[in-house]
């Protein structure tokens, strides 16, 4: 008899992968926001794939959206490999909203029901769509808002005045608004018990006795 050949159970082959941490960035984190370019062209690669002009029968038409949402990419700037599945998501999920929109439109008047159908999945993904741009957005820090309130004094101002400054900034510094300056003030003093007449114990019907 032959010897038998030694195999893992259900001849499976392990897979060693020998990765290298001293390995220098890439040329392509614009396209998945990833130092390595194993990581971005993987990315990449899946995007243009999910894109619905890529089960087109015309290379020409591949070839073109494939190129035009690989810029789209690069213009939005993924700087982590966070951002760049975001976007990732986003493109794809884009695509087919206005693909479900195109045909819900080119579907004869008779064929209402269909339409319509065709037209709740693309609102569908375009709310996808609106939420991964925020998502995005919450990420890069933009959706972050901070209020900072400040409280002034200076030696100028009487007991009876108070000036509050509040500086209302939101992420990253944009939005800034200009300082609110709010003052109290009274030109006239507060009258004594003295000079109102009353009594100050609070006996005799509340005047003053002469």
């Amino acid at each position: 008899m032959k010897p038998k050949d030694e195999k893992s159970k259900g001849d499976q082959t392990a897979i060693k992968l020998r990765l290298d941490p001293d390995k220098p960035e890439g040329n392509r984190k614009s396209l998945g926001g990833g130092n390595a370019d194993e990581w971005n062209d993987r990315l990449s690669n899946l995007t243009v794939s999910a894109l619905p002009m890529a089960h087109s029968k015309n290379k020409d038409a591949i070839i073109q959206a494939c190129l035009a949402v690989s810029y789209g990419v690069m213009d939005m700037a993924p700087a982590d490999p966070v951002e760049g599945i975001l976007i990732a998501q986003l493109m794809a999920a884009n695509e087919a909203a206005l693909a479900m929109y195109q045909k819900g439109w080119a579907q004869p008047p008779e064929y209402f029901q269909a339409r319509t159908k065709y037209l709740q999945l693309a609102d569908k993904a375009a709310r996808t769509v609106m939420m991964l741009t925020e998502r995005l957005d919450h990420h890069r820090g933009r959706g972050q808002q901070q209020i900072t309130v400040k409280h002034v004094t200076t030696n100028n101002v009487t007991a009876d005045q108070a000036i509050i400054a509040e500086s209302v900034t939101t992420g990253a510094g944009r939005n800034a608004a200009s300082p609110a300056l709010l003052a109290a003030s009274s030109e006239i003093a507060m009258p004594t018990l003295i000079e109102t007449g009353l009594d100050p114990v609070g006996v005799g019907g509340g005047t003053k006795s002469k």
